[in-house]
């Protein structure tokens, strides 16, 4: 698909979706991609289990945020939604609570399309939400959007669901499992945002992104700065320092050489001179040792990783900004945050709608 469709495309999802006020007294938690099952071991989201309902009713819940679910939380592209409800009773209870204090918002991903044609369905779902905050714009979806399939058969979107998706239980499979094409999709949402001067959060991908750079990207660069570092060190700080190398050495052999190496590696570092910070991805809630989240709270963003406290994740512990225990059982750490102001600083200064009065050379 060439690039012009789907831009006009995006251009049109984004005038079509309603907006509300991204508010800096209120506190917002994006979590995408749980795919809920039936409890048994094709269900993704069961080694998680705890940890999620441990997050939600012991922090998200009673610390007043709004709960953005961002697509894919029940998987029906596996399982029939009565078996997910059996299974997954309590969660949906939680969820339940959000939407009472009027604090739910869901948005459908490629695995639970269907929800939107789902007549005794208990909360709204959408497509996509747009926040306002002051004169900039954060767009919330999915990211299935970018696919060949839905830019090209959108128009009939609605039909296909509610006529032929549904009845005849075609399995919208959406994200191609070629990490190669995956790949493709979050780098032409990008460029998309990047092209309508907005910041995009997405799922979809199951990849964590933070001011439009990767795990890997993040991890790259650091161990960069601190073998500059090394270079000029006193001894006494050089062991300390070569501990911290060893450290992120290792993490970035294990992402390079890890199951889905491509998903993992591939950069949009390479798109044009510098990176807009124009893309956010929540990643899932599937992992095997934790899961993501991002976060709004007082005008900042924020990429959050829950683990479990019985278990020590040193790489983890060292990355982070921040890990505070919360919950009865659960261990939150921060990874990266940002001023949104910052954020929409850099775009609007250094982005294709940019008209900045630089001095001449």
């Amino acid at each position: 698909m060439k690039y012009d469709i789907f831009l006009d495309s995006f251009r049109q999802f984004v005038a079509d979706t309603p907006e509300e006020e991204l508010r800096d007294d209120r506190k917002y938690v994006f979590l995408s991609d749980m795919h809920m099952g039936n409890g048994g071991g094709r269900d993704d989201l069961a080694i998680n289990r705890h940890l999620v309902e441990d997050m939600l009713e012991h922090w998200y819940l009673p610390n007043g945020y709004y709960l953005i679910l961002n697509g894919d939380i029940e998987d029906l592209n596996k399982f029939p939604l009565f078996a997910i409800r059996k299974a997954w009773k309590h969660l949906l209870e939680l969820f339940d609570a959000f939407d009472r204090a009027g604090r739910l918002r869901k948005i459908c991903g490629n695995h639970d399309l269907e929800l939107m044609a789902q007549r005794d369905y208990p909360w709204e779902v959408r497509q996509g939400l747009m926040y306002r905050y002051g004169n900039n714009r954060i767009f919330v979806f999915h990211g299935h959007q970018a696919s060949n399939l839905y830019v090209n058969y959108k128009r009939i979107s609605s039909f296909l669901i509610r006529w032929v998706v549904k009845p005849l239980h075609i399995r919208n499979s959406g994200l191609s499992r070629n990490p190669r094409k995956r790949f493709a999709k979050e780098r032409r949402i990008y460029q998309a945002a990047r092209a309508l001067g907005l910041v995009a959060i997405t799922g979809h991908t199951h990849r964590p992104l933070f001011e439009s750079l990767s795990k890997y990207d993040n991890v790259r660069f650091t161990l960069e700065r601190l073998l500059d570092e090394f270079l000029d060190a006193e001894n006494g700080r050089k062991e300390a320092l070569q501990k911290e190398i060893c450290l992120y050495r290792d993490e970035l052999y294990r992402l390079a050489n890890a199951k889905e190496k491509e998903k993992k590696t591939q950069s949009l570092y390479d798109d044009g001179p510098f990176l807009i910070p124009c893309l956010f991805n929540s990643g899932c809630a599937t992992g095997k040792n934790g899961l993501n989240v991002l976060e709004i709270t007082e005008g900042t963003i924020a990429l959050m990783y829950w683990t479990s406290r019985e278990h020590s994740h040193p790489y983890i512990e060292k990355e982070a900004l921040e890990s505070i225990a919360a919950g009865e059982h659960s261990q939150r750490h921060t990874l990266h945050k940002a001023r949104l102001a910052s954020i929409f600083t850099r775009i609007e200064l250094l982005g294709e709608n940019s008209t900045p009065d630089c001095p001449e050379r």
